[in-house]
């Protein structure tokens, strides 16, 4: 990267305390955490600069030259604020110009002045490794679900031809129409996000290290849904508390939807920094008749061709800010790790 001048900011408030990076005229390169010690870089380009910059800030640090705590962010930058305790009181503003430049490292002069940083610094204050990420933004709807199913075909073609011939099920039919319904549902959710921007959606989101997934995540002024397509073309689904029925035969829907509502707030909560909550949302795809005698507990069923209008109602619970927070922690493939 080209040489660059780079402001940081600390912001400390809410058990949170960041190292917020930008350039001189604005653009961000992302904060580190400094509770948890891990970078959060904007993009993994941008990681190098980031860490110069705290190596940076930290060695002006322990020189005993180190800035004060801002109260207030750049312009721009999110971050979910819970409402402060009445006696919490503002901390003075202040940010370090730091300018890169081929060389060493130069603490040289008075408190006001810039800390002129030469060279790789990184190497001179030790910083903690970074784990890369994946944005997930990038997931295409039903990936999974499809990988799976052209794995399951590639591992049996006859079969597969013969059993698409002869209507039988088999597993390759089950993820294929599973990736169907999950194109379908991301339909109905792009709805949603051309009536209000502030709307967000990840697809596909793979969690743990056990094959899990999430078909999609839903952030927005209404609230957060990890919402799950069940594809059954024809079928009767029947639904009463925590009982669902798809054409007489029970099925465990409602406690895996509530299982993973409540895995994804608390991975999403150990990210952010903050509580976030997630309702578990089962979207009925293609079904003859869907009955719901009553909605089950921290679970919502709903009919895809509903799914749009069912989310918009939903009043305004979380500002700009806080959509955004969690959107940025949830789009980063180590948040589900």
């Amino acid at each position: 990267m080209t040489s660059r001048d780079l402001v940081v900011n600390r912001w400390r408030r809410f058990g949170m305390d960041r190292l917020y990076v930008e350039t001189a005229d604005g653009e961000k390169i992302g904060f580190w955490d400094l509770v948890a010690e891990t970078a959060h870089p904007e993009s993994p380009e941008g990681e190098p600069d980031l860490l110069a910059a705290v190596a940076g800030w930290k060695a002006q640090a322990q020189s005993g030259k180190g800035p004060t705590v801002v109260d207030a962010l750049p312009e721009g930058t999110a971050v979910a604020q819970p409402e402060p305790e009445p006696e919490l009181q503002h901390e003075a503003m202040a940010s370090t110009l730091l300018t890169q430049k081929d060389g060493g490292v130069d603490g040289a002069g008075d408190a006001g002045a810039p800390v002129e940083l030469v060279g790789p610094v990184a190497r001179d204050v030790p910083v903690e490794p970074v784990r890369p990420w994946v944005d997930l933004a990038t997931n295409r709807p039903g990936a999974e679900a499809r990988e799976q199913a052209l794995s399951a075909r590639d591992a049996a073609p006859v079969k597969t031809i013969l059993a698409r011939v002869l209507g039988v099920h088999t597993d390759e039919r089950a993820w294929r129409i599973g990736a169907d319904g999950e194109e379908k549902v991301a339909a109905e959710l792009a709805k949603v996000a051309r009536k209000d921007p502030r709307w967000r959606f990840l697809h596909a989101i793979p969690v743990g290290s056990r094959g899990s997934d999430i078909d999609h995540l839903v952030i927005g002024p209404g609230g957060v849904f990890t919402a799950n397509a069940k594809h059954h073309p024809g079928a009767k689904i029947w639904v009463g508390g925590s009982t669902f029925m798809v054409n007489g035969v029970k099925q465990p829907y409602v406690r895996n939807a509530r299982h993973e509502a409540q895995r994804a707030a608390k991975l999403l909560a150990e990210a952010c920094g903050f509580p976030v909550h997630v309702e578990g949302l089962i979207v009925a795809v293609n079904a003859d008749d869907v009955t719901i005698k009553s909605q089950p507990e921290g679970v919502s069923v709903v009919p895809r061709m509903r799914v749009a209008k069912w989310l918009l109602r939903h009043g305004p619970i979380h500002s700009p800010e806080t959509i955004d927070a969690i959107y940025e922690v949830a789009r980063r493939s180590t948040t589900w790790r």
